[in-house]
């Protein structure tokens, strides 16, 4: 068998791009003829450049008008540091003609100073006026002594110093001295419950000198039915201390356990 019977007897449509073409072209007619596909990537690409070129003219008509605006505000200062520098030199220049004007003055004033001596002597100095009586009995009341001598009025000034120190030292011997007082708390305990509190009181007060003032007293309980006497003095720091109160209580034992400053406070 030839090769040609071979492919004879194979079904092979050897004529499909024919037919294809065909139906191209029937659509074709029908539709319209077909658009090819244009590539997104290149679209998107030339979508950024046209908005780039949009945002350079746009830069660039805003650096215009900004850089017109700038030169304005540039010749307005230009014009008033004209205006400015103008004024200032006519300042200078009064300043000068002021200061030409003293210099004229001092150099006139110098020249009539230092006139030169006519024939060996200096021009005539102005005659003195003679003084009137009514000057003249000035000076003379002037030149009379109406307070005496120093030596008189240093005396008068020593006695009337004294005589002040005198009087200070005599009003601060009148004036009462100063007593330093302080307000003290004591806490007096007994031996036990069975104390008699009232008569500890009564011996506690017996304690009697000059610079101690009792005052209000109470009972504070302790503990187990024991009470202790607290009890407040006024005493002269100079002549009563918290060492003699204690000394003096804890006389009384058949009463008192011991003596202790609850407080202590100046007045």
């Amino acid at each position: 068998m030839t090769s040609a019977e071979c492919l004879a007897q194979e079904r092979i449509w050897f004529d499909k791009p024919r037919y294809d073409e065909a139906e191209r072209q029937f659509y074709e007619r029908m539709n319209g003829p077909t658009q090819p596909k244009q590539d997104t990537g290149a679209n998107s690409i030339l979508q950024d450049i046209a908005r780039a070129r949009e945002n350079i003219q746009k830069s660039l008509a805003g650096s215009s008008g900004g850089s017109a605006a700038d030169y304005g505000e540039l010749t307005d200062r230009m014009k008033n540091l004209e205006l400015e520098n103008q004024s200032l030199h006519k300042v200078v220049e009064e300043l000068r003609s002021a200061l030409s004007k003293v210099e004229s003055r001092v150099s006139a004033l110098e020249k009539r100073s230092t006139t030169p001596t006519v024939n060996g002597t200096s021009p005539a100095a102005p005659q003195k006026a003679p003084p009137t009586p009514a000057k003249q009995e000035e000076e003379d009341e002037d030149e009379i002594d109406l307070f005496g001598s120093d030596e008189e009025v240093d005396e008068e000034a020593e006695r009337l110093k004294e005589q002040r120190l005198q009087e200070y030292a005599a009003k601060k011997a009148k004036k009462p001295a100063l007593i330093a007082k302080s307000s003290i708390l004591l806490d007096v305990k007994p031996w036990d419950d069975e104390t008699d509190m009232a008569k500890l009181e009564e011996c506690v007060r017996s304690v009697q000198v000059d610079g101690l003032l009792w005052g209000a007293s109470k009972l504070v309980p302790v503990g187990y039915g024991i009470k202790k006497l607290q009890i407040n003095c006024v005493v002269e720091d100079d002549k009563v201390g918290t060492d003699f109160l204690e000394e003096e209580i804890t006389k009384f034992e058949d009463y008192v356990q011991s003596v202790d400053v609850a407080a202590f406070n100046k007045i």
